[in-house]
């Protein structure tokens, strides 16, 4: 049974930092293109940043250089770590897996999410 997984989240002051993962079982990651999105409150969800199977990199402009997302297809997971957080940053942050052009946002696969609070 395919599932993802993610954990890290929590509350943290504005400024601080926070490493969210994603643990994917029933499927291997290797050749799929992974993707964390957010989704505030009251909000639609956004992307945020995605990481293909060799390793390559996007960032939704107001995250480059605050996020980095990696993975490691050894361990079937995927990490994001994120700094200087902002209020604006406060969401339920989803990790995705494996693109499908026939699904809006194009994932086949999401997990249930974690919470990341900022706070003043």
């Amino acid at each position: 049974q395919v599932h993802l997984k993610e954990s890290g989240g929590g509350s943290v002051q504005t400024g601080g930092s926070l490493r969210l993962s994603c643990a994917a079982s029933g499927f291997a990651i290797s050749n799929c293109e992974m993707a964390w999105y957010r989704q505030a409150p009251g909000k639609g969800r956004e992307l945020v940043s995605t990481i293909a199977s060799g390793g390559t990199t996007y960032y939704v402009d107001s995250m480059k250089g605050r996020f980095t997302t990696s993975r490691d297809n050894a361990k079937n997971t995927m990490s994001l770590e994120m700094y200087s957080l902002k209020a604006d940053d406060t969401a339920d942050y989803y990790c995705a897996a494996c693109w499908d052009s026939s699904e809006m946002p194009p994932y086949k696969y999401w997990g249930q999410g974690t919470q990341v609070t900022v706070t003043s």
